[in-house]
């Protein structure tokens, strides 16, 4: 019943904020391309409202990032008018001029974001959401608090830590971290970040390559100690109660999820009115109270149980690190085949 009425309450606000932009065209069709998830939030918070205000039709086309954008790029970037990605993925589209960049001044509700938010990738598509990877750990077995990075090499960590494969979302930043526990740029001395990975092999048990891997991997105690992003957490503690997500002194990785449009999107202004909806403030607050994402609107205000989820607050935005992918994307390949030397492919 309260998200019924958060939703409709949501709609109401959201119509009266855009009522100065004239619903288009009953025959007009949204076509999105995103994840699959969460479906029936989505459809209530975001796509029943805005289809009352576009007076539009709304369709999908599900897969994973990487699935999804080799569809869009086998297409010559048409096929569909919105895409949702990670930044790591949508770095990936901007190289292969698969999307448009935007006219700001047609989205009013991202001066309303966070600066990391409005802009990350060079004019094209705004952050929806942010996300962060740190470390976590059981503090019934890590009797030490972890409090860096350069932790995951301290002796008492043999035989304890899982890392996230190469392959995955994190994998590759795990380069990166070597190389500044190595004291260099990983992107311009390779060797010395790949020793430090050599020297944190004692204290690898295993790398894994999905949530619910990392999940069990704590909960039968063959790990105490790993690198996660912050979606795995609720369902860590759930399974362990003692995880802790570790306070890094040098600051957890920022994952931002963004939304671009495609470059033969058949319906720009429609899809220029709906990311300017998503942004907007009443959609940003529903969809962080409801459990769906974190927000990027300054204006949302959460209660200490809602804002426990999520990377909340300008001061915890500010201390988050952002990855350089346009860098990664060129080395990407060596560096897979060099952290599978090390651990195995």
């Amino acid at each position: 019943m309260r998200k019924t009425i958060l939703t409709l309450a949501g709609a109401t606000g959201l119509a009266i904020a855009m009522n100065a932009a004239p619903a288009l065209a009953q025959n007009k069709t949204l076509t999105i391309s995103w994840w699959g998830y969460n479906g029936e939030k989505m459809d209530a918070n975001i796509i029943a409202p805005f289809k009352k205000i576009c007076g539009c039709d709304v369709v999908f086309e599900t897969g994973n990032n990487a699935d999804r954008l080799n569809k869009l790029k086998a297409r010559g970037g048409s096929g569909v008018d919105v895409i949702y990605l990670t930044d790591s993925y949508s770095q990936l589209g901007i190289e292969d001029g698969l999307f448009q960049k935007l006219d700001r001044s047609k989205l009013p509700n991202i001066a309303g974001l966070y600066d990391i938010a409005q802009d990350p990738q060079g004019g094209y598509g705004p952050a929806y959401t942010i996300g962060r990877i740190g470390m976590v750990y059981d503090s019934a077995k890590v009797k030490a608090p972890i409090t860096s990075w350069n932790d995951m090499w301290r002796e008492d960590l043999k035989s304890s830590i899982s890392l996230p494969g190469i392959t995955t979302t994190a994998g590759p930043m795990m380069v990166v971290l070597a190389g500044k526990h190595a004291g260099v740029d990983a992107y311009a001395d390779p060797d010395a970040a790949f020793k430090a990975i050599e020297a944190l092999k004692p204290n690898v048990v295993k790398n894994y390559n999905t949530g619910s891997e990392l999940v069990t991997l704590l909960s039968t105690g063959e790990v105490s100690v790993s690198v996660a992003q912050d979606f795995t957490l609720a369902a860590l503690q759930k399974a362990v109660p003692t995880v802790k997500w570790a306070e890094l002194k040098d600051g957890d990785l920022a994952t931002l999820n963004t939304i671009n449009i495609a470059k033969g999107a058949a319906n720009v202004d429609l899809a220029y009115q709906f990311i300017n909806f998503i942004l907007s403030k009443d959609v940003q607050q529903l969809e962080a109270e409801t459990g769906v994402d974190a927000p990027v609107a300054t204006a949302v205000e959460l209660k200490p149980e809602q804002a426990a989820l999520w990377v909340y607050g300008a001061d915890m935005v500010k201390s988050l690190n952002r990855v350089e992918y346009d860098k990664m994307n060129q080395v990407k390949s060596d560096w897979i085949d060099r952290w599978n030397e090390i651990f195995g492919g």
